[in-house]
């Protein structure tokens, strides 16, 4: 597997292992840092990637910072250029996992605004274990933020101490992973991605007004369903009680892609073993994301 050896702060690329920021940057006192996952996919051409639906997450990562009460700064046309300088510097021959983080690099108050910097990191991936397997979740007893709190919109770093309280817990309760209710009980998503599951044949999750972070790759799917099987998806809230009647679920995000759930609070999820929809989706994920087909091709911005 390839290895990182350059990275890039504020448009410069530099040694991987020279990267600093001030501990006393309110990136790192206040956490006040939004960020992107994005990927690079190697595609059917050898040396040639493309970034999978990079304008998207651009555009979330410039509603954090409207959020976050950042300044303006750093265009669409300046990032891409940039993080392009950053995937071929690293000289990958593999896909590419790029975290682009964009923080008040200053020391001061809690609401001084400025100035902004920002640091991507290109990385490999190895591909999730329970990709193939299948993992387990249980229920937390730790809630989702909730919007009136810390919006979980709003891709913040802030918000995943919420996220990593729940997986802590998770793995000391012997799951691989969790499902976090709303305040009010329903359900919202995992630590780490955006929750589905079909129910009646029918794919369903819950929608934004549960907590949910807005994901490209949620987004993604939810195309490519309408797309496979001529009818949308059902967007709802969705009960506790109503994970046990799954007959399948996966969860998705761009470093995840997407993973089948086999087991829910230690009752099977349909027969205990990846569902048949889910590994349509899977492939025909794949097959977008690098290009296989040429649809969509607006969803890739080529290297």
């Amino acid at each position: 597997m390839w290895q990182a050896h350059t990275i890039m702060m504020n448009g410069e690329l530099m040694p991987y292992e020279q990267a600093s920021i001030h501990p006393m940057s309110l990136a790192v006192t206040y956490a006040c840092t939004v960020f992107e996952g994005i990927r690079a996919y190697q595609l059917d051409t050898p040396g040639r990637f493309a970034f999978f639906r990079l304008r998207e997450h651009l555009d979330r990562l410039r509603f954090g910072m409207k959020v976050m009460r950042m300044a303006p700064a750093f265009d669409h046309g300046y990032l891409t250029d940039c993080l392009t300088r950053l995937v071929r510097a690293n000289e990958p021959d593999d896909d590419v996992y790029i975290r682009l983080l964009v923080y008040i690099e200053a020391q001061g108050l809690m609401a001084t605004p400025g100035p902004i910097g920002f640091t991507a990191a290109a990385v490999p991936r190895e591909k999730p274990k329970f990709a193939q397997t299948g993992m387990s979740l249980g229920v937390s007893s730790w809630s989702r933020l909730a919007d009136n709190a810390s919006p979980p919109r709003v891709k913040a770093t802030a918000n995943y101490h919420n996220a990593r309280l729940t997986q802590l817990q998770a793995k000391s309760d012997g799951y691989d992973g969790a499902l976090m209710l709303t305040p009010s009980g329903k359900v919202s998503e995992t630590p780490i991605a955006c929750f589905f599951m079909v129910r009646d044949g029918r794919l369903l999750t819950p929608g934004p007004t549960s907590n949910i972070l807005e994901s490209v790759t949620r987004d993604t799917l939810l195309t490519l369903y309408r797309e496979m099987t001529g009818e949308p998806a059902e967007v709802r809230e969705v009960d506790r009680s109503e994970l046990y009647l799954a007959e399948e679920a996966f969860i998705c995000g761009t470093g995840q892609e997407i993973i089948p759930v086999i087991s829910i609070d230690r009752l099977p999820v349909g027969d205990g073993q990846p569902g048949p929809l889910t590994r349509r989706l899977q492939a025909r994920y794949f097959d977008v994301v690098r290009g296989a087909s040429g649809d969509h091709a607006t969803w890739r911005t080529v290297i």
